[in-house]
């Protein structure tokens, strides 16, 4: 500050993670936006929170606090699907844990409030802040919370991404506008004392009493939040916490192709603060370094996802001229070895609105563009991407360039030009394609809001009829989750049996998770599909949690037990035994046709060879394991 000849800062942005300076942070891009417009802002990482004095080190602001729990919530941060303490923290110096509080957003906004008073400004924003805006079920304190705007005592609630609301915010500051006036801006939520002063065709929605005792309102309230989600079609939602309303104006306005652009043009140091080089470095950073952000926004809109609250349904993308010149930049990055290992974006093949009506009019409220079938008006076209990808492998010192941030392969199924997905498998596949679908029993994919089973394996057989054509041996990895609302026993076994028939054995899967801000969460809390407010069959015992992930790892030994008493359970010991369809051989020390099961494992013997490696499949094409690793990634 002394050097730069600041004695006050206007703004003192206090965030959950260590500093990073890249565009792949959110703290780093609002800051940097700000510096644009012309304020000067200081950023406190991780302060210890224990008291105040962290929280006074760059003195008072002009105009106001921000305060960021960081690129995750900091319980999804800090906590596994199971509640239990994560080892890890990518976000902090070294990957060490520890660095930050439980519901970071609200203590450090506590800890403002006594450093400073309450005169103080303080806008909160980020995923956490975003996700936590409405009452919402909290699954690792098993009930509804009061809004995190109300919780943490700070004015002002930016929601989704963030950067044109904050520097609206930032000029009426400038402007001499009180933050208690500040109740206009799209993109932010503020508190209403005052029922005659809500906005104007204000949806008001259940309130905090109501969705805290009765599930059914809850779901009612969720389905009505959802549908005001598009800057375009969005109407304002109130909801009555006790003697306020919380205000939520509409989304903002997506930011345009060039004004996007701007954003990635601004001189990021690309790293993180030189200060962590001796702890170890940061992490996270290795996973963005040598990527490329292509688009925002998400017409998908898987129903466990929280991205449709935060984002939006609205895809936006960046000029080819502008990831060009970052490739560019890369090449010169120390550590760069000739390999972009990301172009893409929340889904990499989305590069466009979905349909020229949505640009007009917003997205439809009572329909989806992909699910349950394709919207007759979608359009699929997957040129754009396909030159960008093309003069980005152009680029001098550049050796490949990967897609691994998430190929929609369904949208790319009803591609009817096969260019794009020949030279995908041709020149953007490290040796494997990772892909999404989840689950294979209809039932539960409707609850998630995916594709039918049909779908994916007319995918997977084009999938490997182009390799096999390529004369390439690549294989198609799926991502898979076990416990999601819906999912009984029956149908964990069914994808069991699709996983030994398509001799796939995955080393991760990954749990149903129930965090602030997607339907599924509320699927899970209520009980009820707040689209149709049917019921919906919840797991939630630890033990069924374990039994379901067991079988979808049933291979392995540790799991033997789980998934005898899941098949048991389910009345399905057909599959246990020697035959070819069985998941598992019989128990040791049983007897079965007079004789006494020696085996130690209880795992059939052919299921334990080509444990690692590769085997053709009934297609003609190549199977392994699921999570592998290889050359080049």
């Amino acid at each position: 500050m002394n050097n730069l000849g600041i004695e006050t800062l206007d703004f003192v942005y206090v965030i959950g993670d260590a500093y990073v300076d890249h565009p792949s942070f959110g703290p780093a891009i609002i800051s940097r936006v700000l510096e644009r417009a012309g304020f000067s802002v200081g950023i406190i990482a991780q302060p210890d929170w224990h008291s105040c004095e962290d929280f006074r080190r760059l003195g008072k602001p002009r105009l106001g606090f921000l305060v960021s729990g960081g690129n995750m919530d900091s319980m999804v941060n800090h906590y596994t699907a199971s509640k239990k303490r994560r080892n890890t923290d990518l976000y902090s110096p070294g990957g060490e844990i520890g660095h930050r509080p439980d519901r970071a957003v609200i203590v450090y906004c506590n800890r403002i409030r006594e450093a400073y008073g309450k005169n103080v400004p303080i806008i909160i924003g980020g995923i956490e802040a975003s996700l936590r805006r409405f009452a919402h079920y909290d699954y690792w304190s098993d009930r509804v919370r009061r809004s995190i705007l109300i919780d943490s005592g700070a004015n002002l609630l930016t929601f989704g991404m963030g950067e044109r609301q904050t520097e609206e915010i930032a000029d009426l500051l400038n402007s001499g506008v009180s933050i208690r006036d500040i109740k206009h801006v799209p993109g932010t939520m503020y508190l209403e004392s005052d029922k005659e002063s809500l906005p104007f065709s204000c949806v008001i929605v259940p309130d905090y009493d109501a969705v805290s005792t009765d599930k059914k309102a809850y779901a009612k309230a969720t389905i009505l939040q959802y549908k005001e989600q598009d800057a375009i079609s969005g109407k304002p939602v109130a909801q009555l916490d006790r003697d306020f309303y919380l205000v939520q104006n509409p989304p903002a306005k997506p930011l345009s192709t060039e004004e996007l652009d701007a954003v990635y043009a601004l001189p990021f140091m690309r790293t993180y603060h030189p200060m962590y080089e001796s702890q170890g470095g940061i992490p996270a950073i290795k996973e963005v370094q040598f990527s490329l952000t292509s688009c925002r926004g998400c017409f998908g809109a898987c129903n466990f996802c929280a991205l449709s609250f935060h984002q939006g349904r609205t895809v936006t993308s960046r000029s080819h001229e502008s990831l060009l010149d970052e490739a560019e930049l890369l090449t010169k990055q120390k550590g760069f070895a000739g390999y972009i290992h990301d172009v893409g974006g929340p889904t990499a093949n989305f590069r466009n609105a979905s349909c020229k009506g949505q640009l007009l009019h917003g997205v439809c409220k009572e329909r989806q563009c992909l699910f349950p079938t394709p919207c007759k008006n979608l359009e699929v076209d997957h040129q754009d991407y396909l030159d960008l990808l093309r003069k980005l492998r152009k680029v001098k010192g550049v050796k490949r360039v990967f897609v691994r941030s998430g190929i929609r392969y369904d949208y790319l199924l009803y591609d009817k030009d096969d260019t794009f997905f020949t030279e995908l498998c041709k020149h953007h596949i490290s040796g494997q394609l990772k892909v999404a679908p989840e689950h294979i029993s209809d039932h539960v994919l409707h609850l998630m809001g995916k594709p039918s089973k049909k779908v994916y394996q007319k995918f997977s057989e084009k999938y490997y009829t182009i390799n096999e054509k390529l004369n390439k041996k690549q294989f198609l990895v799926p991502y898979l989750m076990s416990s999601h609302p819906g999912s009984r026993l029956e149908d964990a076994i069914a994808l069991a049996e699709f996983l030994r028939d398509n001799h796939l054995n995955p080393e991760q899967v990954q749990d149903f998770y129930p965090t602030p801000g997607s339907l599924s969460t509320c699927m899970y809390y209520t009980g009820l599909d707040p689209r149709t407010m049917e019921p919906v069959y919840v797991p939630k015992t630890y033990q069924e949690k374990q039994m379901q992930r067991a079988l979808l790892q049933y291979k392995r030994p540790e799991n033997y037990h789980l998934v005898y008493q899941a098949l048991k359970s389910a009345g399905r010991l057909d599959l246990v035994g020697n035959s070819a369809k069985c998941l598992i051989s019989y128990p040791k020390g049983e007897k079965h046709n007079g004789k006494t099961v020696e085996r130690k494992t209880g795992f059939r013997k052919s299921q334990r060879r080509n444990e690692t490696g590769s085997r053709k499949d009934d297609r003609g094409g190549y199977a392994t394991r699921s999570g592998g690793r290889h050359r080049g990634k």
